[in-house]
């Protein structure tokens, strides 16, 4: 069993006990359930820099990030910089997220907010509207293509928008569906944690124009982003690379600030 397969089995257990506890109407009473989303497709679209910044402490890849910030002076920091979204971890076990992380990022930016998870069930998709999200991820490798249809849109009744991950042409292909906002090329190999930005650029042409395409994992440099541009790329999701450094913001701050025309 690799790691994405554990993964996945421990959150299905994880929801089921959740579910057990908070009852979907207490979801739908929280203030955030209402708010109106901020787009992040637009965002991109109206961009020059495309960042998508990540709060992210750990990871299965590499264990400790960092654990040294407050998520408010991190997406504030993330905000202040341009960046066109911020992605939050809301993964426990694995990457030393929680819910309590997103509500605390809306709490503090105007700007679209990720819920990051390996959404399996509907009840993943209330909790991130409950606490501000504006759009979530759905990872193709976890999901079947009846799955991807009717988890993308039910979010969409909700209002958020959808980021679909895919890893290879084979998710790509059971994938594509109108419900679908953007279009994710994973750079990291789920099963092996290789990196190579061949991912994004195999797989650029066969996206459809319709859909916002953007790379993630494994971009710490600017010449990575000039390099995928001309494929089509409109966003660039980055983590570790300034959540490793003592202050995030401003590393992120210095690198949408070179790639500003």
């Amino acid at each position: 069993m690799n790691i994405l397969d554990k993964i996945i089995v421990d959150k299905k257990r994880e929801v089921i006990l959740k579910k057990s506890i908070i009852p979907v109407s207490q979801l739908e009473a929280s203030v955030f359930f209402g708010k109106e989303t901020i787009s992040l497709s637009q965002n991109l679209k109206n961009s020059n820099t495309g960042i998508i910044a990540e709060h992210k402490r750990r990871s299965p890849s590499r264990s400790v990030i960092n654990h040294g910030f407050t998520v408010e002076e991190v997406v504030k920091g993330y905000e202040s910089a341009g960046a066109c979204g911020i992605s939050v971890l809301t993964d426990g076990k694995y990457f030393g997220g929680s819910l309590d992380d997103l509500l605390l990022a809306r709490a503090s930016v105007n700007i679209p907010l990720l819920r990051k998870e390996f959404i399996v069930d509907e009840y993943q998709i209330l909790e991130a509207k409950a606490h501000g999200a504006d759009l979530i991820l759905l990872i193709a490798a976890v999901l079947t293509r009846d799955e991807i249809k009717s988890l993308s849109e039910f979010a969409k009744k909700l209002g958020l928008e959808v980021l679909l991950e895919v890893h290879n042409q084979e998710e790509l292909e059971k994938s594509i569906m109108p419900t679908l906002d953007m279009i994710g090329v994973n750079n990291r190999n789920l099963k092996t944690f290789e990196v190579s930005l061949d991912f994004s650029k195999q797989l650029a042409n066969q996206i459809p124009n319709d859909f916002v395409k953007v790379s993630e994992s494994g971009i710490s440099s600017i010449e990575a982003i000039t390099e995928l541009k001309p494929y089509g790329y409109k966003g660039f999701l980055i983590g570790e690379n300034f959540m490793k450094t003592d202050n995030a913001g401003q590393a992120a701050t210095e690198f949408i600030k070179q790639l500003a025309p």
